[in-house]
């Protein structure tokens, strides 16, 4: 009876996988989409914005690196609750640090610690949730998953939002109003990790996890040289970073576009109307989005025109920004219409390139340690999309910067066209095909 986890004696996993997940998005979301419209408040360059906001991302990018640690130090639970509690520590930090005079500096050293903590929960939570499940429940549950990740990104991207512009509409200051806000995602993770000292269930080491630092370091450069001797490997890795290019771009000033004023060329909403339509609305939009992409696959499968269909769907938000830079529209309806609009393009093309991830670049005896490193590949595409976005943003102007995202998405295409499936699939079952080993009798 030893070495499993004993299912029948953990919590249902109605206790601890929406709150896992969530736990999981609201770092993510804080860092990535919640800082920019703090600093954007605060009175700081998009150039600024949108550099230091997209570095952040490297965080994600580089977290293959040190899983094998996460694997080879004690169980995954304890990871979890160590990074869930050190982070709402720090959100503390950053709070009492936004009034400061050189809040930028201070608020972002914290924000990087935030980052790799909260990209070291990711290999932990998601490793736990493999190994206290059987087939089965992980199959029942991975649309939970997906839900409350993005609920958490519509608490933050929405309701912290709205908070924020509903303080600052009552007489506070920018400053104060943020350090309410950041007080608030700090209790939220304190409150989701005294939750989890009770509910997330206690797991196993793996059997098979490094039991050395030196055979840690010698299983990661098996599964990265491994990586790159895939059949067609440069087409495929061309594909996965240039796939999202166009979105690093509009994610990052997409949101500065809304909040800045019309007179430099943006659509001056107030944090309220902005957190309203980009965060509840928008998220909705994106989920929407997703469901749709993943039943559009699983009936006419991943191939080469659908993966071309859905790279489209992941560039209407290009087009979305080129319209309403030129029309600047003032219309409610209009407004939510488009940046819905925005967000369900952006949430259906995603789906590709997960799915061939999943599909064409899992596949092999490192499935795991494959679809992470294709995950970095994915996340260092977003971020050099992202990281001068906002230096040429102010230098061109809003209409032109989004010409020039329409333009980006090119080789987005060319590469999504290029990209190979080596792996084949039944068309009836859905298993992989394996083709039986040549015949050398004879």
């Amino acid at each position: 009876m030893t070495g499993q986890p004993s299912v029948r004696k953990r919590m249902h996993p109605a206790f601890f996988v929406p709150t896992l997940y969530f736990a999981e998005g609201l770092p993510y979301n804080v860092v990535n989409f919640l800082l920019a419209n703090m600093y954007k408040n605060m009175g700081v360059s998009n150039t600024a914005i949108a550099f230091h906001t997209s570095l952040l991302v490297l965080a994600w990018t580089v977290k293959p690196l040190w899983s094998p640690v996460v694997e080879m130090f004690r169980i995954k639970r304890e990871w979890v609750l160590a990074m869930e509690f050190g982070m709402a520590v720090l959100l503390g930090c950053v709070a009492l640090a936004v009034p400061l005079p050189s809040f930028m500096p201070v608020t972002l050293a914290f924000m990087w610690i935030v980052a790799f903590f909260s990209a070291t929960q990711d290999i932990a939570a998601d490793g736990l949730y493999i190994s206290v499940m059987n087939s089965r429940e992980q199959s029942t549950w991975v649309g939970v998953q997906g839900f409350f990740w993005l609920l958490a990104k519509t608490v933050m991207t929405g309701s912290m939002v709205m908070l924020s512009g509903y303080l600052h509409r009552s007489g506070m200051s920018w400053a104060h109003s943020w350090l309410i806000v950041m007080l608030v995602c700090g209790a939220i993770m304190l409150l989701l990790g005294l939750w989890h000292t009770k509910f997330l269930p206690v797991d196993v080491r793996s059997v098979d996890r490094p039991t050395s630092f030196h055979q840690a370091v010698r299983t990661f450069k098996e599964s990265f040289v491994s990586f790159f001797r895939k059949e067609q490997v440069i087409r495929i890795v061309a594909f996965i970073i240039l796939y999202k290019i166009s979105q690093g771009l509009i994610d990052r000033i997409g949101p500065l576009f809304l909040l800045d004023p019309r007179s430099v060329g943006g659509l001056g909403l107030d944090n309220v109307f902005k957190g309203s339509i980009d965060g509840l609305w928008g998220t909705a939009a994106m989920l929407g989005g997703t469901l749709l992409a993943g039943f559009f696959c699983a009936r006419y499968s991943l191939n080469r025109w659908t993966l071309l269909l859905l790279c489209a769907a992941l560039n209407v938000p290009g087009a979305v920004y080129v319209y309403m830079s030129h029309a600047m529209p003032t219309g409610v309806g209009e407004i939510y219409f488009l940046v819905m609009l925005d967000k369900f393009g952006m949430g259906f093309g995603e789906v590709g390139l997960m799915l061939y991830l999943m599909q064409q670049v899992a596949p092999g005896p490192f499935r795991t340690a494959h679809y992470a490193f294709g995950t970095g590949l994915m996340n260092l595409g977003y971020t050099v999309g992202g990281l001068p976005s906002g230096w040429v943003q102010e230098h061109v102007g809003y209409v032109t910067f989004f010409i020039l995202v329409m333009i980006c998405a090119i080789p987005s295409f060319v590469a999504t066209w290029l990209a190979p499936f080596p792996v084949r699939y039944d068309k009836e079952t859905g298993e992989q095909i394996i083709d039986p080993p040549p015949d050398r009798t004879g």
